[in-house]
């Protein structure tokens, strides 16, 4: 081991898996140093221009964010399928597993859930208007046919 290395210890990248209800989130934090013995104390060093270097890529991620900013009915959306899911791959009995499971009423599921029976048209309709509110969607209601929900939730524009 080279003099130059000896008692040093560099930072390297940390990934935690977050378990969640929804599938899981994957969280990655990376903080360069380096712990540097000083007789007997230890001292951590952190490179100079680390900081401005993650003040810009903070604000690229910031841009990017907003770019792809998600909407609660995105949201809403995602969790409806995912429940759909685990109800079709009988992971869960029922619907009041899932509101057990995630803490809410069983009653707010089934509207959720109810947005699986959307037409995909309608979808992306109303993924792409940016002015649509979830609570637009989810209080009207709903024709059971696809084409009937196109003239009733997603009416050309």
């Amino acid at each position: 081991m080279p003099k130059k290395t000896y008692g040093k210890q560099t930072g390297r990248a940390i990934t935690h898996e977050l378990p969640a209800p929804a599938g899981g989130v994957r969280l990655e934090t990376f903080v360069p140093w380096t712990l540097v013995k000083r007789g007997f104390k230890k001292q951590v060093i952190t490179p100079l221009d680390a900081p401005q270097e993650f003040l810009s890529e903070a604000t690229r991620e910031r841009a990017a964010r907003a770019a792809a900013q998600d909407s609660a009915l995105m949201r809403a959306l995602g969790l409806a399928h995912h429940w759909q899911r685990l109800l079709d791959e009988q992971r869960v009995k029922s619907v009041a597993d899932i509101a057990e499971a995630e803490g809410i009423d069983v009653t707010q599921v089934r509207r959720v859930i109810r947005l699986t029976l959307l037409a995909p048209e309608v979808i992306e309709r109303l993924v792409g208007a940016p002015n649509i509110v979830l609570e637009q969607v989810m209080r009207r209601p709903w024709p059971n046919g696809w084409s009937g929900q196109m003239r009733v939730l997603a009416p050309p524009t």
